[in-house]
């Protein structure tokens, strides 16, 4: 697999990643100034509150990931494996899979 990013790429995901990060934290202040107009009840009122949060909390976390570059994009580590395949998508791990299994279902046929 080619781990090489081209500048391209890699600016790519950085604004995605800036811009996710202004979508939680917009969203968490609609939901603090009460945009959407959410009936003034005290039980809506603690789940608009709480969703102001939670948002604005994770917002927070993918600000720090996009900063210190610890964003993964569908990408997982394996330091388990020693065929240098270290970095593997979920569909290429599911077609690594499959081929394994069409291989064993091939040889207990035999």
């Amino acid at each position: 697999m080619n781990n090489n990013l081209t500048g391209f790429n890699r600016g790519v995901k950085m604004f995605f990643g800036i811009f996710m990060v202004l979508v939680y934290l917009g969203m968490a202040l609609l939901m603090a100034i009460n945009f959407f107009d959410w009936p003034a009840s005290p039980l809506w009122t603690t789940v608009r509150w709480f969703a102001a949060a939670v948002l604005c909390a994770y917002g927070v976390y993918r600000g720090y990931r996009e900063v210190k570059g610890e964003h993964t994009y569908g990408m997982r580590r394996y330091d388990d494996l020693d065929d240098g395949e270290q970095y593997m998508t979920y569909a290429e791990r599911l077609k690594k899979q499959n081929n394994i299994d069409d291989i064993q279902d091939d040889y207990e046929k035999k």
